[in-house]
């Protein structure tokens, strides 16, 4: 790396770092306003209390990192035009996209950093912080999630339990299983002590099997040997616990898969329901770009700021800032309604701020 590469990251990331370190400080300041007390009595061990914070605040890192990353660049851009060292860089003939480009690389690894948190991070734990907080932080009451329910309307079949012994719905308790015919009527019905996904498969104990024929009575069991086993396997059963635990989380915290996947084998979801899922899926995918897009036009701002007026500056580039997620809201209101489709809608507003961006930098070049 570079003399002055390592000079501008690390004149870039030490304010990146005190932007987030402040609104991650602010945010859970005001979440122990509200539960320091039920904290204490519920003597929660200190690493259950730091997951439970990082629970809590990864749904809103995709909206904290690009204000930070924007207020960064803003003091980064600012005191080198202050202290005249664009001006001696440019004058040593280095290009002003060379000068730039840590604080672009940079917000490419918080982009990356925000899709993993997003995708991978979040379904995992934000639910888990607020079932947590629901059950006013009492770990034992956390291990079971109860009424657990759900609908696969592509393979006609309605899952109940009565509990989960596992956040992922990977081992249900007092299941039941209701398979219907095309028509609506009732085809099999399973019920069993507990279900428990092994190796790609729902594994039944002591399953209770009743079939029906098409008048919707009971008939007696095609297989009678198969149906006394005390477990038995489910191949048939294709739905995975990620399909169970989507449709029983809220929408919010579930991944892209998730939504695309909960869209596309539910054909009984309305139209609007069916609009939102596609429209939140394609805007999460999309959410890591603001981090690049915020910094691209936060870089002249900064600039215009340092040559011209603090406040000129910085308030350019919030007007920028709150007009994006202006147009990301009225976007989403669009899609939402069907006025405009999902996957432009949430393209739209990265593109807008891309171009402006990109037009703003060339003309600071």
């Amino acid at each position: 790396m570079k003399l002055l590469t390592r000079y501008v990251l690390r004149e870039f990331l030490v304010p990146l770092g005190y932007c987030l370190a402040g609104f991650v400080s602010l945010f859970v300041l005001f979440e122990l306003f509200g539960s320091f007390s039920r904290i204490l009595s519920a003597h929660l061990p200190a690493l259950e209390v730091v997951r439970y914070f990082a629970g809590y605040l990864a749904p809103y890192f995709k909206w904290l990192a690009p204000a930070a990353l924007m207020l960064a660049t803003l003091y980064t851009m600012w005191t080198f035009c202050r202290h005249s060292e664009i001006v001696a860089m440019r004058a040593s003939g280095v290009s002003f996209l060379a000068i730039v480009k840590p604080l672009l690389f940079a917000a490419f690894a918080m982009a990356a950093f925000v899709a993993w948190i997003d995708e991978c991070y979040v379904p995992a734990r934000a639910q888990k912080a607020m079932r947590l907080k629901n059950e006013r932080f009492d770990m034992k009451k956390l291990e079971q999630a109860d009424s657990i329910a759900y609908r696969n309307s592509r393979a006609a079949r309605v899952w109940t339990a009565t509990s989960a012994a596992d956040g992922a719905c990977a081992h249900l308790l007092g299941v039941k299983v209701a398979s219907e015919r095309p028509g609506g009527a009732p085809l099999m019905t399973v019920t069993a002590e507990r279900a428990d996904w092994l190796d790609g498969e729902w594994w039944f104990t002591k399953p209770r099997v009743q079939h029906y024929d098409e008048r919707g009575e009971e008939t007696a069991t095609p297989t009678p040997d198969l149906d006394s086993l005390a477990m038995r396997v489910f191949p048939e059963f294709r739905e995975r616990p990620g399909d169970i635990l989507a449709q029983n989380r809220n929408r919010a915290f579930s991944s892209v898969r998730e939504k695309l996947r909960f869209a596309r084998i539910n054909r009984d979801l309305s139209d609007s329901q069916r609009r939102e899922y596609l429209y939140d899926a394609w805007a999460q995918a999309l959410a890591p770009l603001a981090c690049l897009v915020i910094t691209l036009f936060a870089i002249p701002a900064g600039i215009a700021s340092g040559r011209q007026s603090v406040f000129r500056g910085v308030v350019g580039a919030l007007v920028m800032f709150f007009a994006f997620y202006g147009l990301y809201m009225a976007c989403m209101a669009a899609a939402y309604k069907g006025w405009l489709h999902h996957v432009p809608a949430a393209l739209m507003p990265h593109v807008v701020f891309l171009l402006l961006g990109l037009r703003s930098f060339r003309r600071q070049r």
